[in-house]
């Protein structure tokens, strides 16, 4: 494990939740919010409501920016998001999880918890001198994000679609080498 389990959950989620901005939004409604909140086991307040799904659509570039800045822009990215969202972090323990961070309270608005969890995350990245472990896809055409938690750092693509693509375009070029 490179992070605490919690840390690595939090990176991967705000990953993946950056990657829903695609040329077609994977959150094009509040069902498909549900959908993916459920998979990350986001636990508090919900509303369900499209005004809701905006906010958590507008935290995405806000994310982004944790993988297109150097160290001292991230940090200062984190700790914008923890001033705006008055973070407290506190410990807690909850569902089949033991004790953990938790810098918002679970009544708080969605977008506020998202984007603290996201910026506590970096908060660890940042003490740990890991942000060469956010990387952005190699595909030439894809943008992902991605968190590479290997113990090699070799993560290279955001997704086994973009590894393929990338083998098959590989084995390509050989052949047309060999002939």
């Amino acid at each position: 494990m490179v992070f605490a389990h919690d840390t690595e959950v939090a990176l991967t989620a705000a990953a993946e939740l950056i990657n829903t901005e695609a040329d077609q939004d994977e959150l094009p409604d509040v069902d498909a919010l549900d959908a993916f909140l459920t998979k990350w086991g986001w636990s508090g307040r919900r509303d369900h409501t499209e005004a809701e799904l905006a906010q958590i659509r507008d935290l995405r570039p806000r994310l982004r920016r944790f993988w297109e800045t150097d160290r001292d822009g991230v940090a200062e990215l984190a700790n914008e998001l923890l001033r705006a969202f008055r973070a407290l972090p506190q410990l807690v323990k909850h569902d089949e999880w033991d004790y953990h961070l938790h810098a918002t309270s679970l009544d708080a608005p969605l977008v506020a918890r998202m984007a603290v969890e996201a910026a506590m995350a970096m908060v660890d990245v940042i003490r740990t001198d890991d942000l060469s472990r956010l990387r952005i896809c190699d595909m030439p055409d894809c943008d992902d994000v991605l968190i590479d938690l290997t113990r090699n750092r070799s993560k290279r693509y955001c997704d086994l679609s973009c590894s393929n693509r990338a083998a098959v375009a590989a084995y390509r070029s050989r052949r047309a080498v060999q002939g």
